[in-house]
């Protein structure tokens, strides 16, 4: 149970710092520019972005708005795994909602990347963090279905005359 809680606690954690980094997006933009070797392929792709996304906040500023609705949806969906925390078996639908939408990272990366031409390997980023979700919610899903399993065997030890 603290193995579960532990888990979920890093997953509420990387959820919500993911979600606030795009509050600051054109000073996380500058800072790469500043540090980012200009010899990396992905320095060009971080220029083109800080350039659009400059001209677009200059131009329209209320575009920001739509980050900011971003990096609070992330926070919205890490309260949901509070529930997990309190009682995780009642609350496996968060973890098994939570795979399904890392699963459909995948293709939403592949075919809107390709439709709004982001690189390859940035779709490939995007694509991690799908990935990093199963890795952390499969174990915790795993856990919380023998948790469920010793339940329902001590339950039946309990019952039994």
């Amino acid at each position: 149970m603290k193995t579960i809680k532990k888990l979920i606690l890093l997953y509420i954690f990387a959820l919500i710092l993911s979600g606030v980094t795009a509050f600051p997006l054109k000073i996380e933009l500058e800072l790469l520019i500043r540090y980012c070797p200009e010899d990396w392929s992905v320095y060009t792709w971080i220029t083109k972005v800080y350039e659009g996304l400059s001209d677009t906040y200059q131009k329209y500023p209320f575009m920001a708005y739509g980050t900011d609705w971003l990096a609070f949806a992330h926070i919205a969906i890490a309260i949901f795994f509070i529930g997990v925390i309190k009682d995780p078996i009642r609350n496996i639908w968060v973890i098994d909602a939570a795979i399904i939408i890392s699963i459909l990272i995948f293709p939403l990366a592949f075919i809107a990347g390709g439709i709004r031409g982001i690189p390859f390997y940035w779709q490939l980023i995007d694509c991690s963090f799908g990935l990093f979700s199963i890795i952390i919610l499969w174990p915790i899903k795993k856990m919380i279905l023998k948790l469920n399993h010793h339940l329902q065997m001590a339950i039946q030890s309990n019952t039994k005359v």
